[in-house]
């Protein structure tokens, strides 16, 4: 087998004590095209029932609602991908042209999940793509975390959530918690 990178995540209850420490490690999925949200929805179906799914980040290039600068500010922007996508039977508007899927899975479930999601992958996806693992998310508390949750600035953001948003956002806007 060989050695991969992990990270150690907290899982905590809903007073913020800590329960258990979980040794986790990040699986990123780069297709060779932009996905279409049929697929997205297809591809998140599936990872959300493997075993040991701990997060997904959806990565890519926003689609914005309306036009922000220029001649045309203020129009709204008809683009074909932003629709609303169902997964786990929570529906969400995809509001960036996926480019990536980043998954955070439980270090002792990888070798399980890697083998299911190589099947899932095949059967979805028509295009090449490459699936690494790794860590490709902030493993330590930034300044704008800080300041977003540990002042109290936004109310009830799991830690496990931490450097997932881009801090000049909402995270409201931009985070979709599914499940559990």
């Amino acid at each position: 087998m060989e050695l991969r990178k992990s990270r150690i995540l907290f899982k905590l209850n809903s007073l913020g004590d800590v329960m258990d420490k979980i040794k986790a490690v990040d699986v990123k999925i780069f297709p060779y095209r932009r996905l279409k949200p049929q697929t997205t929805e297809k591809v998140l179906n599936g990872i959300m029932e493997f075993d040991g799914v701990l997060r997904v980040l959806v990565n890519g290039n926003s689609i914005p609602k309306v036009v922000t600068y220029g001649p045309a500010k203020g129009t709204p922007v008809n683009h074909g991908d932003r629709k609303v996508i169902g997964v786990k039977n929570e529906n969400f508007e995809l509001s960036v042209s996926v480019g990536e899927l980043i998954i955070t899975v439980n270090y002792d479930e990888l070798e399980s999940f890697l083998e299911k999601l190589d099947t899932l992958l095949k059967e979805t996806l028509t295009m090449k793509y490459e699936v690494k693992t790794g860590i490709f998310t902030k493993t330590d508390i930034t300044v704008s975390d800080y300041i977003k949750v540990g002042l109290g600035l936004e109310k009830g953001i799991d830690p496990a959530m931490i450097g997932l948003v881009d801090p000049n956002s909402k995270s409201s806007e931009t985070i979709n918690l599914i499940g559990d």
